[in-house]
Order: C-alpha cells, then structure tokens, then sequence
C-alpha cells in the first residue's frame, strides 16, 4: 500500500477514529487502526477502529500509488499525526513495517497480524436524520443526568424516543431527570420506537459531529421487508460528513418518567440564567459536594446561601421574577449547576411544589406549544 495525503485532512480522521479504540483493548490488535485503500479508483483510504462495542470509520481523499491495507497502532499514529508538520503525508506499507514521512519527519511503524482482525458490524438501517447542532445540544443537555455506576446499566444510557417528527432524548442517575425534545426527519411517517444508547459513547459521537451536517440516524431495532426487527445484536448508528459509527445498545428498559414531572406548581420563579448560574457558583465556592445551597424565594428576588455555623458562608441576592408564597429550598450545588448548565434561552424557570418535593429546572416555554423544549427534574435536600 502507498498513498499521499493532506497532512490535516489525515490527522484529523485518524484522530476521529481513535475515539473508539479500547484503552485496554482485550485483545492486542483491537488497540489497532486499520487503514484500507481497495483501489487506484476509489481515491480513499478508509480508517476503523473496533472494541467489539462501538466502531468508527472514516474515509479521506488520497492519491493512490499502491492498493492495500495494514492495521498499525491506533493510539500511536493518532499521536503522530497530530504533531507532523505542515506537508503532505507519503504512507508506504513494506512487509511487517509502515513508513510514515511527511516534510523532513519519518516514522516507522511495526504492524499488526490484520489477519486476526474482527470484522466490522454493518451498519444498521437508516430511519432519518436530524440536524448536528441541534442533536449535539440535546446530548450535551441531558448527559449529566446520566449515571456513571456501571453496575446499573440502564441508568448509565441516554434514552431516543422517536415519535414522529418528534425525537426526546432523556437521562437519569435516580436522583435528577434530564429530558429534551428536538424534531427531527424521520424516513417512516408515524415511525414510533426507541434506543437506550451509552451515555459516553453517544457524549463522545455528538462531540466529534460536524458544524453544519445533517446527522444520519439507523437502527436495527426497527424492522424492515428485507431486514425484520430483532436480526441480530441491537444497535444504532450515527453518519456524519462521511463518518460512521455503530454502538451497541443497552439491552433494558428505560425508567417511565413522565408522570414523574409535577403538572402543577404551587410556585414559579423566572430569573435570568446568566446572572443565576454566576451567582450559585460564587456562593458554592464555600460549599463542598455534601454541602446545600439554600435559595430563598421573595417576590421580587432570590438570596443565595451556603455555610452555617463556625464554616465559611457566602450569600448573594439576585432579581427574580416570583410567584407563590415565600419558599426555602435546598439542593446539592452540582446538581443544581448541572440543570443550569444545560440552559439555553435567556431566562431559566422553575417550578416547586412543596421545599422537600422534586422541583423542574426549564427553559423558556416554546411560543406556539407553550412547552419548554428542555426540563429537569432535581430532588431538593432535606434540611432541618
């Protein structure tokens, strides 16, 4: 195999496709990056990397002297790439051995056996598409509810809904609900199904998404005449500007949350997000994780306070628009921050019920449904 190519162009796919090799991998050759050039005519070569969970590809524009493919290792070349100067890239296969040159740089790479190397799952099918910004938002949104204790699988996914036009993307660690709805293109009218999706691995695709493509969605959980529901391992996909990546998915059912969120409140708050989330991290600042941050709703504004007795304090009063009766409630600042964070309009909302009943962090309500596309349901904590 021989072929040159644009040394940011190759950095950049090589560093895409290295997302999905194991930091332990199992098997010495799943910490390998296969390159595959098929053809003169083709004018690519394709880069994969495998866990036997999640798959990645890439294909870059290159001129082609020489068809083959070699699997070298992933992390090594990643690294390599990100720091060859500014020259084409020359990749020459010879025997056991890979020589990388680019400028007055060279690299010599030893090989993998590629013959032990699995093959790729398939691609699922594609039911629509949606669009790269908006779905990366959604995942950023809702991927802090979602739990890191692996012995509780179902919690550490972030469940896809699809109903219609309709695609809600939903997580939980028991003790937080995070929840968005975007739309999205389905290629089925009326298509209704859903994904429990690993968080990270779905946080790790919408990070890599490119700006300004469209995201194709497929998944072999929904049947088709050639391909019926429930062939094979359960999976989704993600193809983005040419990239493809697979992920199992979570073989559970995801909690039922909806009844969850209060449809009534006995009082409502609107404060400017910016101005909300400055200030919860200044008060937080004298707070650790088993500390509370107690807010106090008043018509007209809300006092911020963390620290009690001989602990350092810190309070801070900020304009809020307030109906109900004065309340005092208390959460755990990283919680509360998480919710926040997710904030994308000017104003957040909140809503409670009673200080020691959930309460729903949201954004502006949509003009038209009067629903908030994004909301979050936090457990104050209990203070005497």
């Amino acid at each position: 195999m021989k072929f040159r190519v644009d040394r940011d162009a190759f950095a950049d796919a090589v560093a895409w496709t290295a997302r999905a090799l194991p930091a332990r991998p199992a098997v010495p050759v799943l910490a390998g990056m296969r390159l595959d050039v098929s053809d003169k005519a083709t004018g690519q070569v394709r880069l994969s990397g495998f866990d036997y969970e999640v798959s990645a590809r890439a294909a870059v524009d290159v001129e082609v002297e020489e068809p083959g493919d070699v699997l070298v290792s992933g992390r090594l070349l990643a690294e390599i790439a990100r720091n060859l100067p500014d020259h084409p890239v020359e990749l020459v296969s010879e025997g056991p051995r890979v020589l990388l040159t680019c400028g007055g740089a060279s690299f010599t790479l030893l090989t993998l056996p590629i013959e032990d190397y699995p093959a790729l799952p398939a691609m699922p099918d594609p039911v629509g598409s949606v669009g790269g910004g908006v779905f990366a938002s959604a995942v950023r949104q809702v991927a802090p509810a979602a739990s890191r204790d692996d012995t509780l699988p179902m919690l550490t996914g972030i469940h896809l809904a699809f109903s219609g036009d309709s695609l809600t993307l939903a997580a939980t660690d028991r003790y937080r609900f995070a929840v968005r709805e975007i739309g999205w293109r389905p290629h089925q009218s009326g298509l209704t199904t859903s994904a429990l999706v690993p968080a990270r691995t779905l946080t790790d695709t919408a990070r890599s998404l490119v700006a300004g493509q469209d995201v194709g969605i497929a998944l072999s959980t929904v049947g088709t005449a050639e391909r019926p529901a429930g062939h094979g391992e359960s999976m989704i996909g993600f193809d983005n500007a040419g990239r493809r990546t697979t992920t199992r998915l979570i073989d559970s059912e995801f909690v039922t949350y909806e009844s969850r969120f209060p449809k009534d409140f006995a009082a409502r708050a609107q404060v400017n997000a910016e101005a909300l989330t400055e200030a919860v991290k200044r008060v937080a600042l004298v707070a650790d994780r088993s500390t509370p941050l107690m807010l106090s709703f008043s018509q007209g504004r809300v006092v911020l306070e963390a620290g009690s007795g001989d602990d350092a304090q810190a309070r801070e009063v900020i304009e809020a628009s307030y109906m109900g009766d004065d309340m005092r409630v208390a959460f755990g600042p990283h919680y509360f921050l998480d919710g926040l964070g997710a904030i994308e309009s000017d104003d957040v909302h909140l809503g409670f019920t009673t200080p020691t009943r959930p309460a729903v962090i949201s954004d502006t309500p949509d003009e038209v449904t009067g629903r908030p596309g994004f909301r979050y349901l936090v457990m104050p904590l209990r203070i005497t």
